[in-house]
C-alpha cells in the first residue's frame, strides 16, 4: 500500500506538532504520514498585511507539493486593525493544497499588550522573534517555536502550535466537505 502523505513548507517543531495532531482528529486523514519540509514563502520574514500573509502560505504550501496527497502552507503575519490599540493584529493562515486547489483557513487574531513591541517590529523593521526579545519579553531566539509569544502572553492558555491549529481546523472546514478521492 502507498504511503499518504501530507508535506507542511516548514521545519518549524510548533507547526508540525500542530498538524499532526490535526491529522489524528480526522478519520479521512487516517493513515497519513506528515513530512516537514523547507520551503519559501515568497513573502516578508515578517508579513505585515492579512494579503501578504496569505499569499506566504499559499506560496509554502504550492513549494512543498512534491509526491505527497496534500502539502500545508502556515504563515503567521501582522496586518492593520482599525480601533485596536496597537493598530495591528497577528493572525496565522493556512493553506492546504491537493496540486490544484487551495483550502484557506485562519486562527484567531490577537494584538500585543505593549505596543512597544508592534512599534519595534512596524517601525524598525524586526521579525516578531527579534521584537519580543529584544523588548525582555524572552530571550528565547526559538520562541516561534517552541511556546511563541501567543504562549507566554496567555500565561500557556493558547500556545503557538494552539493557534497554528486554529488555521488548520478552519482551512479543514473546506477540504471534509471537498470531495476526495485517494
Amino acid at each position: 500500500m502507498k504511503v499518504k502523505t501530507i508535506k507542511v513548507g516548514t521545519t518549524n517543531k510548533a507547526k508540525i506538532e500542530a498538524v499532526e495532531e490535526m491529522v489524528r482528529e480526522y478519520p479521512l486523514l487516517a493513515g497519513f504520514e506528515v513530512v516537514g519540509v523547507k520551503a519559501e514563502s515568497g513573502v516578508s520574514d515578517q508579513p505585515m498585511t492579512i494579503e501578504e500573509t496569505i499569499n506566504g502560505a499559499m506560496n509554502r504550501a504550492k513549494n512543498a507539493f512534491c509526491e505527497c496527497h496534500f502539502s500545508i502552507g502556515l504563515e503567521s503575519g501582522l496586518f492593520p486593525v482599525p480601533k485596536s490599540k496597537t493598530g495591528y493584529m497577528d493572525v496565522c493562515i493556512c493553506a492546504i493544497y491537493d496540486g490544484e486547489e487551495y483550502f484557506l483557513g485562519m486562527s484567531s487574531a490577537w494584538e500585543f499588550p505593549d505596543k512597544r513591541i508592534t512599534d519595534l517590529i512596524v517601525n524598525e523593521g524586526l521579525d516578531m522573534t527579534q521584537a519580543v526579545n529584544k523588548a525582555g519579553m524572552t530571550n528565547n531566539p526559538t520562541i516561534g517555536a517552541a511556546e511563541g509569544a501567543i504562549g507566554i502572553l496567555t500565561k500557556g492558555r493558547l500556545t503557538r502550535k494552539g493557534y497554528t491549529k486554529q488555521a488548520l481546523l478552519t482551512a479543514m472546514i473546506h477540504l471534509e466537505e471537498h470531495e476526495i478521492d485517494f
